[in-house]
């Protein structure tokens, strides 16, 4: 069975302040195309966040699990040993860290219902920033399109590289 990373169990185990934060998306496995969320913080040397189910039950009974915490070696097992590969980050600053915090300790604590697109790993991740009083949001379960950039985002990129090349162009110290 590939890890899929720890159940916490106790208390004072995790440090990971959440002030600043990754939503990371990797590839999927089987027939899932949309692939997998998680949330890192590089806080306490870095830890990965997500949802599961249960990894070591198999049919409906895979489907109810806890949550489960990875250190950045974990993740790189949890890479390699399920052959996922990961997608992309996207960064984000949550200004209740400790809140978001609370928030995901109560979620470590529960088991979590799997229920492929209502209460999936886009709503784990979404909850905890919620929480922490950040404003992502995923305009799709689909975690390969919900960390993708939006039109807006595109457009500002084209424009700071536009305004760049200009200034390039007449020697225009920036």
């Amino acid at each position: 069975m590939p890890y899929e990373g720890e159940v916490l169990n106790a208390c004072g185990v995790v440090n990971a302040g959440l002030a600043n934060v990754n939503v990371v998306a990797v590839s999927g496995d089987g027939p899932n195309l949309c692939g997998h969320l998680l949330l890192f913080t590089p806080n306490g040397g870095g830890y990965y966040f997500h949802v599961t189910g249960d990894p070591e039950r198999s049919g409906l009974g895979r489907m109810r699990g806890y949550p489960r915490y990875m250190t950045e070696a974990g993740y790189r097992r949890y890479l390699r040993e399920t052959g996922k590969r990961e997608l992309r980050r996207r960064p984000l600053n949550l200004p209740k860290p400790d809140a978001a915090y609370l928030y995901l300790e109560g979620l470590l604590a529960e088991k979590w219902t799997w229920a492929v697109l209502p209460n999936n790993c886009v709503a784990f991740v979404e909850e905890i920033i919620e929480a922490g009083g950040g404003d992502w949001g995923s305009y799709s379960n689909c975690p390969a399109l919900a960390t993708s950039e939006s039109i807006s985002e595109r457009i500002g990129r084209f424009y700071r590289w536009m305004e760049s090349g200009i200034y390039g162009v007449y020697g225009v110290p920036r």
